[in-house]
């Protein structure tokens, strides 16, 4: 999956647009559409027919503007990417949850599959690197959740944010494993059972002994879940991950 990059264009100028404070136009008549208009457009194509299909053009052609119109609220492509990626932030938030320190696992557990299921959503979103952090509203009412479900348990400033860190890598992975799986599918028009069936004839006729353990442990693997249950991998490096966290917080009481 090709990436692109948040964070590229002018920051100052995305920060305004982010926060509503950039200068309106002082002349000329009223516009037909607004900003949010063209970034929730945005949004739409992407979920539909992926990031590269994301164009000002085609984002104007939406919306029933102009090209040169679009360029009176977002500056480039570049700016509304960033615009696309803290929308989208909100898309995926509903009402905060109120945590209790007691029940952190859950809360974790809450907030990653919450995340998850948001890429599954708009797959898009994992194809812009966000290195440059998107700051906008939207974005860190997601942040300032997600530090909530680590909030009590008696860990540093530091703690908590490189616990945050290690839960988002995981998810990202996770759910981009998940957009490939769908990704292959579409590319090849095969499932991956149908892979599987394909290439059984020719695996029985090799011989496996140089790896014993490979050839005790796939079979078995092959007849649960073939290429792998996504649902039962991510589970199961949760629940991991969530077990190391507790020798720290542990530790911490």
């Amino acid at each position: 999956m090709a990436e692109d990059i948040a964070g590229r264009g002018d920051p100052i100028k995305t920060l305004q647009l982010m926060w509503g404070t950039a200068d309106s136009p002082k002349r000329g008549p009223k516009a037909k559409v607004g900003l949010n208009d063209l970034v929730m457009a945005a949004i739409a194509i992407a979920d539909a027919e992926g990031i590269e299909a994301v164009s000002t053009r085609r984002v104007a052609e939406a919306v029933g503007i102009s090209a040169m119109s679009f360029y009176t609220h977002v500056p480039d492509k570049a700016v509304l990417l960033d615009l696309m990626l803290d929308a989208a932030a909100g898309l995926r938030a509903g009402d905060a949850p109120v945590f209790k320190a007691e029940h952190w696992r859950a809360n974790v557990a809450f907030v990653a599959r919450a995340f998850r299921d948001f890429y599954i959503t708009h797959p898009w979103v994992l194809q812009i690197s966000t290195h440059r952090p998107v700051l906008g509203p939207h974005t860190l009412r997601s942040y300032e959740i997600f530090l909530s479900a680590f909030d009590g348990l008696g860990l540093s400033e530091i703690e908590m944010d490189l616990s945050v860190t290690l839960i988002a890598n995981y998810v990202h992975g996770a759910a981009r494993d998940v957009a490939r799986a769908k990704m292959v599918k579409e590319l090849t028009g095969q499932s991956d059972d149908e892979w599987w069936y394909a290439i059984a004839p020719y695996l029985e006729t090799l011989d496996f002994s140089p790896y014993p353990v490979a050839n005790r442990i796939g079979p078995v693997v092959g007849e649960t879940y073939g290429l792998g249950d996504p649902d039962m991998a991510f589970d199961f490096g949760l629940e991991r991950i969530l077990d190391g966290l507790a020798l720290m917080i542990d530790k911490k009481r």
